[in-house]
């Protein structure tokens, strides 16, 4: 089948929206479909393949196009009139701007949403593409995110066009990964037990309480890759006095797995506003970190924020659960973890095990099975 993705995300970029993109585009690639994925055109673009390869850890090629346009509101009709000379058998996109107007050019349309329609005129697009006629699909992050559109907009799609789809993860390349001894010294870090965190440092992500529990459990090392790089020497500065805090800045997706691997205990000390890339905004309803899935495709003990939105995906078999910036008890149940290996290995068993049903490529399969005909 030929698909045209449309992403209104900066690609490359370290951003979370563009890494979904990208692995939502790859899994679909990898499935043996016509993959091209439209995107707007910036002063840092790339179609080295290698070097999105490396970037955003893929495997199967697919095709990369930049859009020129006037401005970003002009983007979405600029994409979707390059996406006809395509003739593609499905539009997948992100803007809800783009699916209306494949709509109304007559595409079949399956839409990723990830949060409420913002602002003003949000609202006003999504409504505009609740009552078009035409073949269309949505896929939703978290069943929380699903209840609130329907709360606010109505039930009207049918059952098989609404898809709960969480982000995913590619096993493959969280197989054979070393113990964390070994992966510390891979990367050149102390040996010792080590926990850590992955991801933005935007506010609400609780770098305040992962830089408490440094300060209190002096025997611990605590990692934490990823981050802009403003934001990683402002927390390094933070840190300078705590010999046992690691901030390893971005990391690019291909090597991420490692920096997993070696630890002990993986963390998302999530606060109860999550900000997001943007600056803006509260996530903490709807949240599917990509991290999660990644966690427990790793095979350690995950240790969270009690959010109801990740008991979704988590559960007491998989991870413990800790009042958000509590941070008394994250201290207690991160050295019960950490005292006690076994339990460590009971939850890392399971969490691996419960990876395998949040593979990108099933999620794509879901996303797309039934949808239309096959050629």
């Amino acid at each position: 089948m030929k698909i045209v993705a449309i992403s209104a995300s900066q690609i490359p970029s370290s951003v979370a929206n563009s890494i979904q993109a990208m692995k939502a585009a790859h899994a679909l690639a990898q499935l043996g479909h016509d993959v091209t994925l439209l995107a707007p055109s910036h002063p840092a673009r790339s179609t080295d393949w290698e070097q999105l390869a490396q970037r955003y850890g893929l495997k199967t090629r697919f095709s990369m196009e930049y859009i020129a346009a006037p401005s970003r509101r002009l983007f979405f009709l600029t994409a979707v009139r390059r996406a006809r000379a395509f003739k593609p058998d499905l539009l997948y996109v992100w803007p809800i701007q783009s699916a209306v107007l494949g709509l109304f050019h007559g595409f079949p349309v399956v839409m990723e949403v990830h949060d409420l329609p913002a602002g003003r005129i949000g609202p006003f697009w999504y409504r505009y593409f609740r009552d078009m006629r035409g073949r269309k699909r949505i896929g939703v992050i978290t069943r929380a995110l699903q209840a609130m559109l329907e709360e606010q907009f109505g039930t009207f799609l049918k059952p098989a066009d609404v898809i709960l789809a969480p982000n995913g993860v590619e096993l493959e390349r969280f197989s054979n990964l070393p113990d964390p001894s070994t992966a510390r010294r891979s990367l050149g870090l102390p040996d010792a037990p080590t926990v850590a965190c992955t991801g933005h440092l935007y506010a609400g992500r609780g770098v305040e309480l992962f830089l408490k529990l440094a300060r209190r459990m002096e025997d611990v090392q605590f990692l934490w890759a990823g981050g802009k790089a403003e934001e990683v020497e402002k927390w390094r500065e933070e840190a300078k006095e705590l010999p046992n805090v690691h901030f390893a800045g971005f990391v690019p997706n291909q090597q991420l797995p490692l920096y997993q691997a070696a630890a002990d205990a993986l963390l998302m000390p999530y606060s109860h506003a999550i900000g997001i890339s943007s600056g803006g905004g509260n996530s903490a309803r709807i949240s599917s970190p990509m991290k999660m899935f990644e966690y427990l495709a790793t095979g350690r003990a995950i240790l969270s924020s009690d959010l109801p939105v990740f008991r979704e995906v988590l559960n007491e078999g998989n991870a413990v659960f800790c009042p958000p910036d509590d941070t008394a008890s994250w201290q207690g149940a991160l050295r019960g973890l950490l005292d006690n290996p076994s339990r460590r290995a009971a939850l890392a068993a399971q969490a691996r095990k419960d990876a395998e049903q949040y593979t990108w490529t099933a999620r794509a399969e879901r996303l797309l099975a039934g949808f239309i005909e096959k050629p």
